[in-house]
Order: C-alpha cells, then sequence, then structure tokens
C-alpha cells in the first residue's frame, strides 16, 4: 500500500510541477504583465516576503473549515438517521434541506450576519450550511442501501432497532459516508471563504478582497495558491482514514494487494 500511495503521490507531485513550469514559462516568453497573470516565481515570492500574514490567515480559514465540517457532519448524520426512521421528517426535513441547498449561499451570508454578528460564528454558520447537504444525502443512500434480508434477519433474532442501527446500517453506510465527508471537506471551505467575503478581518478571504482593492495581483494568486494546497490537503486526509476505516471495501481492494 505504501508503494502504491507513494508512486500516486509522486505521479500527482510530477505533474503538478510540469504544470508550474509551463505556467512560468509561457508568461515569461508572452511577457505577460504582472499586474495581469504573474509567474509562479513571483506569487512563491510573494509567499516567502509576507510568512507571517498568510501563516495567520490561513490559519484562521482552516480553523473556520473544520468547525463548519465537524458541525456539519455531527449534525448531519443525525439528520439523515432521523430522515431514515421517519416519515415526517424525510417529508419535511428532508424537503427544507433540498430548498436551502438551492438557494446561493451568498444570499444567505449577509443574514447570518445579521443574526449572528461579524465574527466567527457566521463564517462557521455559512460553512456548514454548504457542507452539510452532501453529509445528509449520502448518509441516507448508505442507511438505506442495507440488504432487506439482512434487517429481516436481525428482526428474526430480535433485534432492537438500535442494534441493527449501530451493527448493520450505520457499519453498510459508512463508504457512502466517507463519500459525503470528501465532498464536504471541500464545501467547508468553500463556505468560510464566502464568509470572509461577506463579513471578514481575517482569513484568506479577507487577504483576497484586500488585494484586489488594491490591485494586488500577485497577493490575490499566493491566497489562491493557498486555498489550493489547503483544499487539496483536507481532501486527502479524509481518503487517508477511509483506507484506514474502511480497508475491506471494493474501493480498496486493489490497494491491499499492493501492500
Amino acid at each position: 500500500m505504501s508503494k502504491l500511495l507513494s508512486s500516486g503521490v509522486v505521479q500527482g507531485a510530477g505533474f503538478l510541477v510540469g504544470c508550474v513550469v509551463f505556467w512560468e514559462v509561457v508568461v515569461r516568453v508572452l511577457g505577460v504583465r504582472e499586474f495581469l497573470f504573474p509567474a509562479p516565481t513571483t506569487v512563491i515570492a510573494e509567499i516567502a516576503s509576507y510568512p507571517k500574514f498568510f501563516l495567520t490567515n490561513a490559519l484562521y480559514t482552516l480553523m473556520v473549515t473544520a468547525l463548519g465540517f465537524a458541525i456539519a457532519l455531527s449534525l448531519g448524520v443525525l439528520l439523515a438517521i432521523g430522515i431514515v426512521y421517519s416519515r415526517f421528517l424525510e417529508n419535511t426535513l428532508y424537503s427544507l434541506l433540498v430548498a436551502l441547498n438551492s438557494i446561493p449561499k451568498v444570499a444567505l451570508a449577509p443574514l447570518f450576519v445579521i443574526w449572528l454578528g461579524t465574527e466567527i460564528a457566521p463564517k462557521i454558520a455559512v460553512a456548514v450550511t454548504i457542507a452539510i447537504f452532501a453529509i445528509v444525502v449520502d448518509t441516507v443512500l448508505g442507511l438505506r442501501s442495507v440488504d432487506p434480508e439482512t434487517l429481516n434477519m436481525a428482526r428474526a433474532a430480535r433485534a432492537n432497532e438500535w442494534q441493527i442501527l449501530r451493527k448493520i446500517r450505520f457499519p453498510s453506510a459508512l463508504p457512502s459516508l466517507f463519500a459525503g465527508m470528501k465532498v464536504a471537506i471541500s464545501f467547508a471551505l468553500v463556505g468560510a471563504l464566502v464568509g470572509e467575503f461577506v463579513a471578514g478581518n481575517k482569513g484568506l478571504g479577507h487577504a483576497i478582497l484586500l488585494a484586489q482593492g488594491q490591485f494586488d495581483t500577485p497577493r490575490v494568486f499566493a491566497a489562491i495558491l493557498i486555498l489550493g494546497v489547503m483544499g487539496t490537503a483536507l481532501f486527502y486526509l479524509v481518503d487517508v482514514i477511509e483506507r484506514y476505516v474502511l480497508p475491506w471495501h471494493v474501493s480498496h481492494r486493489g490497494t491491499r494487494k499492493a501492500m
């Protein structure tokens, strides 16, 4: 498994390095002005020149993302269980979540600012609002995908609904849950950024707005680069956790053979 992972990391890193080199060459050869499209070396130099600024704002955005994701995960799993076991919740709450998901979150963000103030709370609320839908939908799908014969056998053995949920439904739903988590962690980062755009005095979103107002394109690209690295790292962190929690799943059987 380690060989397979290292091979995948090398291939991915090699492709990214190639893209960066191509970007650098095109900008230099065509003489693109820094104001319009800075070269990678200029962007990296910007980060190196202000490491404390970028580190402080990145950590703030990461904290908002992590808190929003954690709340969305906890609340989403509970809501999914309620929807699966309650026809009333399925007909009401599920429809409400679908309706809320169709509303652009940029339109909801000002309301969260009015209700929760301008500190960290509205940013977390936006992150939760964006991330929770993927958790609920995938968890509901997983909880309902259990073989009916397995459920009938469990009930015939006099297992109660809590035992069925804990020992049959939830373990079977884990692959779907992790799929939702991979989507939700990226959405939580987007939500944190949206919150910082609307009402922020910290974070990478706030840094982008300040740089845009000053027409500081290298700083905008630097913040975007950090966001890209952060989002990629969070996604693969969830993926690594999934590999350790679900080594038996069909999606990981190839990696087990390669160990």
